[in-house]
């Protein structure tokens, strides 16, 4: 199997031995077949990108402050991509929550590459029990519907979700713009419940400062990204581009940070659409992004 920058393939969950799990996960629960199939290959085509140049993991990364492969340095394995398919949301988020759940019972930090923005409530899930966390999540939308069409578990409604665990502490949502899934009945739950909103602008003008502040020190943290919460010019395959989204630096500057502040206890990279790419510039992007993630996390653990 072609693993995400050449990690070592883990063909077994039980037999963890590293401290950085990467982890596909292509199906959720999307509002239809159709829908859902478009993310399917997202994991797969982020690996393909990490493999372009072999040497890419021994040459220095000016991005990470030196090469990954001794940032990593044996931590880590990718696990390959867990199975699904559109039509079976209930089995998805079954294996997704199954999978996470024993990543984080060996002790090790899992990477999701995604997959549909849903496939961040079952990989929440699976904290349950564990000690409190915070959620940063990274999105152009605050998916904050209870519903769509009777369906409680589909993208629109992660942070609704996720403000239903009892392990979750707190939310900090960044990069919001626009119109989007936000009516004014969702913002005023959400403001209820308490999030944090910085949104794409606020982020523009005052930088990562404007969302390390609603992270305590040393807290656990659980990042969810959406790829749309970049911007279109260099992210054009999602689903629901959005003008004025983040950049790519300023992105990984606040992952980074995040990395410092807090303990990150795990990562989700969702809704990267591959056939609404161009010249394959959002795969790399969200390779770039996927690798600085792990490279950031490694860096601190």
């Amino acid at each position: 199997m072609k693993t995400f920058a050449g990690f070592p393939f883990l063909d077994d969950l039980e037999k963890i031995n590293t401290e950085v799990v990467v982890v596909g996960i292509p199906f959720g629960t999307p509002y239809s077949t159709d829908h859902g199939a478009i993310f399917s290959d997202s994991p797969v085509v982020m690996r393909k990108e990490s493999l372009r140049y072999p040497d890419d993991m021994n040459a220095w990364d000016f991005d990470l402050g030196g090469t990954l492969a001794d940032i990593s340095n044996g931590k880590i394995a990718d696990a390959g991509d867990m199975p699904g398919s559109p039509s079976t949301p209930e089995a998805n988020r079954a294996t997704a929550k199954k999978a996470i759940q024993k990543i984080i019972e060996k002790g090790a930090v899992p990477v999701v590459l995604g997959g549909d923005d849903s496939i961040p409530i079952p990989v929440m899930e699976a904290y349950d029990g564990a000690e409190p966390m915070y959620v940063l999540q990274l999105d152009a939308h605050i998916d904050w519907r209870d519903a769509v069409d009777g369906t409680k578990f589909g993208y629109s409604s992660t942070m609704r979700r996720a403000s239903e665990m009892a392990h979750v502490k707190g939310i900090v949502q960044v990069g919001m713009r626009g119109v989007g899934s936000a009516r004014k009945e969702e913002m005023e739950a959400a403001e209820a419940y308490g999030v944090h909103f910085v949104t794409a602008k606020t982020f523009h003008e005052k930088g990562p400062s404007s969302v390390l502040e609603h992270l305590p020190d040393g807290c656990r943290c659980f990042i969810t990204l959406d790829y749309d919460a970049l911007d279109p010019s260099i992210m054009p395959a999602v689903g629901s581009p959005t003008p004025e989204g983040l950049y790519f630096q300023e992105t990984i500057d606040l992952i980074s940070s995040v990395c410092q502040k807090t303990k990150v206890v795990g990562v989700c990279l969702v809704e990267l659409v591959p056939s609404q790419d161009v010249r394959r510039l959002g795969a790399i992007t969200a390779m770039r992004v996927a690798w600085n993630v792990i490279g950031s996390v490694c860096k601190n653990l």
